[in-house]
């Protein structure tokens, strides 16, 4: 069974049931009545490559301002924004930290502020003098020139906030949740929403036209919405792209837009012009976000999973993270769902398993994730999907350990945040090609919002 997953993860493969997982069934057996115990690996036992990009990919006019992965960052990076003139970009994290490079100037950042959620989007001035952060509650964060007129912070959201875009004169600013209810702001006028409407798939990003009178919006699908004077110029909607939409951009005349697919890929709509992909990679790196140049001769995509991210913030890392971190690699072994944690099957309980035995907890290799479960309501604790887990336990996705069509998916928490949200640390996980998945972070989202967000819901935590 595959999960389609339209977060960080992209695509997950649920565990089979084959020769190794009765062999896996067979060691919990055992460990459950107390028979034996597993024995941890050396840690290093995986031997991994680290992605090969950059972190920021340009493509035309677009070109590398310093090496952004030169740095650890405290959490994920989660939004990029473009400088005026193109020569220049920021990069915010979740934790509010902004770091800008090339003529990009830093005008602060919200890594000092105990925030309620994380942040999930940024947008810049028309000038370049400043920025605006929105969190996952719709909490806008002012720097620079960049003025506060509003914000969801305050009111109880049907769905989290996903993005971002501000008006031609600065002075006003849309925010769009993940089904496409617009909250406009300033001088930013409403112009419609698919809040009332039942969506395919969530929405994922907004593009505003240039005289503000309009804007778009991207279902994870590739589906489009105009409204305003925004034009139609075609969409990916129904035409089952493989992975999944993370992202737009419209060109300078509003004439066009690109979408950026999460496995690297670009559709250019209108009079938007392709000036490449990250198709040709060896190895499928998930893309999170698509910004233009000014004059639209260029576009750069983000690659958050490049990155040195040390979970640190808002609460302290721990070891199991610690390791799960170090093992964030695109496909780590070209063959067809082969691993360095077990056999060549669905992994993604391999990799929670070897990462908890790694780290000193005595559980057996599991190739199941109901299995997971099971282990940890024998040996430590199982806590309901209404719980909030702590760094090191194992998020369980689907409805229940029954089967494989319940048990789908699991991977590391890595990160919690005030609001409840979450980020995690998911093996054989996407967008890739078929049996080539790769270790990612996911996130962050709201566990409550996981059946959007990632396709399937939780079902429950698994405790060291």
């Amino acid at each position: 069974m595959t999960v389609v997953r339209v977060g960080r993860s992209g695509l997950g493969r649920a565990a089979s049931i084959t020769a190794s997982a009765l062999i896996a069934a067979l060691a919990l057996t055992a460990v459950l009545s107390g028979a034996s115990r597993a024995v941890p690996l050396a840690p290093g036992s995986a031997v991994l490559a680290s992605y090969p990009d950059q972190g920021v990919l340009d493509y035309g006019s677009a070109v590398a301002e310093g090496d952004p992965t030169a740095q650890t960052y405290p959490s994920p990076v989660v939004a990029m924004a473009e400088t005026a003139d193109g020569k220049g970009y920021w990069l915010a994290t979740a934790d509010g930290t902004v770091t800008a490079f090339g003529d990009a100037q830093s005008y602060g950042g919200v890594s000092d502020v105990d925030l309620n959620a994380p942040i999930v989007g940024m947008a810049a001035t028309p000038d370049g003098k400043g920025y605006w952060l929105v969190a996952l509650d719709g909490g806008i964060f002012s720097f620079g020139d960049a003025q506060f007129y509003g914000s969801t912070g305050a009111m109880t959201l049907n769905k989290p906030i996903v993005g971002m875009a501000a008006t031609p004169d600065g002075k006003g600013y849309w925010l769009v949740a993940a089904d496409g209810g617009i909250f406009s702001f300033g001088d930013a006028q409403f112009y419609g929403s698919t809040g009332a409407m039942t969506l395919n798939a969530p929405i994922v990003g907004m593009a505003a036209t240039p005289d503000g009178k309009g804007y778009w919006l991207v279902a994870a699908d590739g589906g489009i919405f105009s409204f305003g004077d925004a034009q139609f110029f075609g969409s990916e909607g129904g035409t089952n792209i493989p992975g999944f939409v993370s992202g737009m951009a419209a060109t300078p005349d509003g004439a066009g837009y690109w979408l950026a697919n999460a496995n690297g890929d670009v559709y250019p709509f209108g009079d938007a012009k392709s000036f490449g992909n990250n198709l040709g990679s060896a190895r499928t790196e998930p893309i999170a976000a698509i910004v233009s140049t000014p004059h639209g001769n260029g576009y750069r995509l983000l690659e958050p999973d490049a990155f040195d991210v040390s979970f640190d913030h808002p609460g302290p890392s721990d070891s199991i993270v610690a390791l799960a971190a170090s093992q964030i690699v695109p496909d780590p072994d070209p063959g067809y769902f082969c691993n360095p944690y077990g056999p060549c099957e669905d992994w993604c309980a391999l990799f929670a398993t070897w990462v908890w035995a790694n780290s000193g907890i005595p559980i057996p290799s599991l190739a199941f994730v109901g299995f997971i479960y099971d282990w940890a309501a024998a040996n430590t604790q199982v806590l309901p999907p209404s719980a909030t887990p702590s760094p090191g336990d194992l998020v369980l996705y689907g409805t229940g350990p029954a089967n494989v069509s319940t048990a789908v998916h699991t991977g590391v928490v890595a990160q919690v945040w005030p609001d409840g949200a979450i980020d995690t640390i998911e093996g054989d996980a996407g967008p890739a090609n078929l049996g080539s998945y790769n270790v990612v972070i996911n996130g962050p989202y709201l566990p409550s919002d996981s059946d959007t967000y990632n396709g399937t819901p939780i079902f429950g935590y698994a405790v060291p």
